[in-house]
């Protein structure tokens, strides 16, 4: 959980080359009703997480990695066609949407934004390029509220005693996030998408 806020935290401005700031705050609306679900759904998650069993929290994350990667290899690459609905509907179903990412995010310690971006694609119509970062937007106050319930609980500890490992990682994941950031536009997601899923299918 760590980690991600890392990469969310500095991926959002490092696309700011492709995808501007102003872009990504003029869909707020958005942004904010999957927050209004996800940020509930981090809560009860990371509560969830820290009252599992190690072997159950196992099998619960294998579970969604490969529903994940389905989910990449479908929703990924599907090209925006406009809003899969409109009005009160898509309302209600962005509080929903996001609750369960919000719930899969903090039980996997993740940002949410293998899950983020099809939904934002196929039920608001948004450009990939755009989802990815309306994505990030929406993730990082997710995961603070799940960092912070993460927080309460004394398994939390584990931050403090690897404080080398975490500075060293957080380091190559700044400069991993700098040149995804170059890179945005030039890799085609033909290309990306199955080999992010692979390796989703290799964790699980």
């Amino acid at each position: 959980k760590a980690m991600s806020l890392v990469v969310v935290a500095s991926a959002l401005p490092f696309r700011a080359g492709t995808v501007p700031a102003t872009e990504v705050a003029a869909h707020w609306p958005v942004i904010l009703n999957l927050l209004a679900g996800s940020l509930l759904g981090a809560w009860f998650g990371a509560g969830w997480a820290t009252k599992l069993r190690s072997e159950s929290l196992y099998r619960v994350i294998a579970l969604l990695l490969v529903a994940i990667a389905a989910v990449l290899l479908v929703g990924h690459d599907t090209s925006s066609h406009g809003a899969a609905l409109t009005g009160a509907a898509q309302l209600i179903a962005g509080i929903v949407a996001g609750f369960l990412i919000g719930v899969v995010a903090s039980l996997m310690g993740v940002a949410g934004g293998e899950l983020l971006i099809p939904t934002l694609v196929l039920l608001f119509g948004a450009d990939i390029k755009l989802a990815g970062s309306l994505s990030l937007a929406v993730s990082l106050p997710t995961m603070i509220v799940g960092f912070a319930r993460y927080s309460r609980d004394q398994s939390f500890s584990v931050i403090a005693k690897n404080k080398t490992f975490l500075v060293i990682m957080a380091a190559g994941s700044i400069v991993g996030t700098f040149i995804g950031g170059q890179l945005l536009g030039f890799v085609p997601s033909g290309v990306l998408l199955p080999g992010l899923a692979f390796i989703l299918l290799i964790s699980a």
